[in-house]
């Protein structure tokens, strides 16, 4: 019948909320800041957007910046309960004859995660990340294994890892790009666990015996440092992934193939200091008295409340605050029966061309369809009340 047929109207409400977001990433011969290195980007952690960008996708050595996709896995199986802080790892003869950065594990000493872990993220430790990698998946072969799979779920289409530590005098095919580390140094921000390993500036292990002090200047001297890794070799140069967060906003700026040391972390400082100046992250707000309910068409309920959701955050130029538009498009009725969470609308914000982020409006129950039986029982209720 034409009575339960769906009919849909858009309802357009343009509203200054919050400030635009950018459309554009700075390339290169038109960036704000010097870049010395081979290549950069400045990505903004919560979004994703690229706000700047050097040869961001060609393919370079990353030398211990490796090691953040390491430091993901390991957290990943922390959070997932796969292995614990407080389990003890015995060192075998392969992590211990690791060389360059180390602890100096000997095989069979015992050593737990957490120390493990702190001496990977703190100290560059290659022996420590290859007894977590062997902890994790068996063996290092199996974890430089996961760790390419890793890599290629997260859409890392210019990386190969030859191994879980960066060193790379033997490697032929190790490599990445810029945008990659950006993105694995994203997906390692998103487990907040790790920044209480990546912000420490001085530590110790085996009981304050071995001292661990962090390669990542940044720590101790850039406001907001969060992380993240920093890496160095001679086929490499200086590279870093270093991250910071200000006011609510968090950013990474990835540098590879630095001549020096001062020459990576000046750039990254001058690519995050621009990146704070010029965006902040606001969250749009979807005022509630603007969801009308929504008629149901044969059922048992005579109309649905959708379910409002909560918008993420979005990243927006400064001073250009109220530009962002929202509209709205709802059902005037549905027909039942109505699943849960059946999508009845969306919520989209805008700025100019660009989306910003869509939001679904959904049915808050399970809603039966209206049959004679129900009917008849409301008629008998009704007459013997």
């Amino acid at each position: 019948m034409k009575n339960l047929l769906k009919s849909i109207i858009s309802v357009v409400l343009s509203i200054l909320i919050i400030a635009s977001v950018s459309v554009f990433a700075f390339a290169e011969g038109d960036l704000p800041v010097e870049i010395k290195a081979k290549a950069a980007v400045l990505m903004d952690a919560s979004t994703g957007k690229v706000l700047m960008k050097y040869n961001e996708n060609e393919k370079l050595c990353p030398a211990s910046v490796t090691k953040i996709m390491p430091l993901l896995l390991v957290v990943e199986a922390i959070d997932s309960g796969k292995i614990k802080l407080n389990d003890v790892v015995t060192v075998s003869a392969n992590a211990a004859s690791k060389g360059g950065s180390q602890i100096w594990l000997k095989e069979g000493e015992q050593m737990t995660v957490d120390d493990l872990l702190k001496s990977t993220a703190v100290y560059s430790a290659n022996d420590a990340c290859t007894a977590l990698g062997e902890y994790v998946s068996g063996s290092e072969d199996a974890f430089v294994a996961a760790l390419n799979q890793r890599a290629a779920e997260l859409g890392m289409k210019n990386t190969n890892f030859e191994n879980c530590t960066g060193l790379d005098d033997t490697t032929v095919n190790h490599l990445t790009t810029a945008l990659d580390v950006a993105i694995m140094s994203r997906e390692l921000l998103k487990h907040e666990m790790i920044i209480n390993y990546t912000t420490i500036w001085m530590d110790s292990v085996r009981g304050g015996e071995t001292e661990l002090v962090n390669t990542n200047k940044l720590v101790r001297f850039f406001e907001g440092t969060t992380g993240l890794k920093t890496g160095t070799t001679s086929k490499a140069g200086c590279c870093v992934s270093a991250s910071a967060k200000r006011n609510g906003t968090h950013l990474i700026a990835v540098v590879l193939g630095s001549e020096n040391s001062s020459d990576r972390f000046e750039t990254a400082k001058s690519m995050l200091n621009w990146g704070f100046s010029n965006y902040t992250t606001v969250t749009p707000v979807i005022d509630p008295s603007l969801i009308p309910s929504v008629a149901v068409i044969g059922g048992v309920e005579e109309s649905i409340m959708p379910v409002i959701p909560k918008p993420d955050a979005v990243l927006i130029q400064k001073g250009k605050e109220g530009e962002i538009k929202q509209s709205i498009d709802l059902a005037v009725n549905v027909a039942a029966p109505i699943e849960k969470g059946q999508v009845l609308g969306t919520v989209t914000f805008t700025s100019g061309e660009e989306t910003l982020g869509e939001y679904k409006l959904v049915a808050p129950d399970f809603v039966k369809e209206l049959t004679f039986t129900i009917v008849l029982s409301r008629v008998f209720k009704a007459i013997g009340t």
